[in-house]
């Protein structure tokens, strides 16, 4: 059987072409980890006129040696000027207040001692202080945010002050979750004998699509029985964009999920991949939707629920990726021992900017170690033509968080 290179897997992806992307309004304080669909433009200037930075006395910066000014108006935030300030004259301004015509410079309160109605100039200030000009913030027109971003509490805060009440954004993709095995239990499920294990699969990539802008529609563990997979499947396509599976992709006796993908009519994408953990993978396509079959072990579903599901969520919102890559410097020799890519957990440390790995605390050992990903985890990234490397030696690791 012929396995793909990774990167042939990842392009695969990449040129997926989407057609009808769902997109939705939603009111601004609920599209919190929505994608954005359009871009958002500035339109007027912010602030719109010459704006007070802090309280204190609106003046011309001339006046200054002239060590005492007359006070004479005030001019709250948020209302209409009424006064211009004139030679040897200062108007008393507050934060957010526009400055009075005639007035190029804003002297804190701190900065002068009020005698009667008068000022005096204890500490001077340079030309232009404590003015916020037209514009500072942003300028018509300006292009503030783009299409494809994920909105944080900043975009939000932006977006209120254009008062855009409801953005257009891209609809999360809704990704049913299946873990396939008669040996698999559900939380609370009572075990009746050792060859039983705890499914924790589900759970983890329940919680990544959350984490990482998918809506999880969790379907649980199903048993090694070929109608049930099919008719589990074939519900879950119905109503899903994506359908995650995890074990029955390899080439046992009771690994039934590739045929049922095939029996229903879907288009193979790939199937097989040089990777570790992982290989036994398999993509397919139907329309506008997928089917993604993981590995069982949990480490390996893991692992290649992050390198390939998150791409196909991210595809449905046209965003950007959600995982980086940095380099990195290895403390401890790495031993490179398969002739395929490679992911392996590592202990990252952020030293003065910088990145090293150790794999202190990660056991050596199968797939099926999840207890490896605990803790300041990393993947070291290592290609098929890759060697061992010694301390040292400057690493690629794909952060988690």
């Amino acid at each position: 059987m012929a396995f793909l290179y990774f990167d042939y897997s990842m392009d695969i992806i990449n040129n997926i072409e989407i057609k009808n992307y769902k997109k939705s309004k939603k009111y601004l304080i609920d599209t919190l980890g929505y994608v954005l669909a359009e871009d958002i433009i500035a339109d007027h200037n912010s602030p719109e006129a010459p704006t007070s930075a802090m309280d204190g006395y609106a003046i011309k910066h001339k006046d200054l040696e002239l060590g005492r000014l007359k006070i004479s108006s005030i001019n709250p935030a948020g209302s209409e000027l009424r006064d211009d300030v004139r030679d040897g004259e200062s108007i008393k301004t507050f934060t957010g207040s526009l400055m009075p015509k005639g007035a190029d410079t804003l002297i804190p309160i701190e900065n002068v001692t009020v005698d009667g109605d008068h000022i005096i100039i204890n500490e001077s200030v340079p030309f232009g202080f404590s003015v916020r000009e037209i514009g500072e913030n942003y300028l018509k027109d300006e292009k503030l945010i783009e299409q494809g971003t994920k909105i944080n509490f900043t975009h939000i805060g932006v977006m209120a002050s254009l008062n855009i009440v409801s953005p257009l954004v891209y609809e999360k993709p809704k990704v049913s979750i299946i873990s396939t095995g008669s040996e698999l239990l559900e939380l609370g499920e009572i075990q009746n004998n050792s060859s039983q294990i705890r499914s924790s699969n589900n759970y983890i990539l329940e919680a990544i699509i959350k984490k990482y802008g998918g809506e999880p529609l969790q379907l649980g563990c199903i048993g090694d029985n070929k109608e049930t997979i099919l008719e589990v499947v074939e519900d879950a396509l119905f109503q899903s964009d994506i359908v995650v599976t995890t074990g029955g992709v390899s080439v046992g006796d009771f690994d039934f999920v590739k045929d049922v993908i095939v029996e229903l009519g879907c288009k193979v994408l790939f199937k097989g991949v040089r990777i570790k953990p992982g290989q036994h993978i398999m993509l397919a396509q139907k329309d506008n939707k997928f089917i993604l079959a993981l590995p069982g072990f949990a480490y390996s579903s893991t692992v290649t629920g992050l390198l390939y599901l998150l791409p196909l969520i991210e595809k449905l919102q046209k965003s950007k990726s959600s995982l980086k890559m940095v380099e990195a410097t290895l403390r401890e020799p790495f031993n490179k021992r398969h002739k395929k890519a490679e992911f392996t957990a590592c202990r990252v440390i952020l030293e003065n900017g910088n990145y090293f790995v150790d794999f202190k605390g990660k056991k050596s050992g199968t797939s099926a170690i999840l207890t490896n990903m605990l803790d300041s985890t990393a993947l070291l990234v290592t290609s098929e033509d890759d060697s061992s490397k010694v301390i040292g030696d400057k690493v690629q690791i794909l952060l988690l968080d």
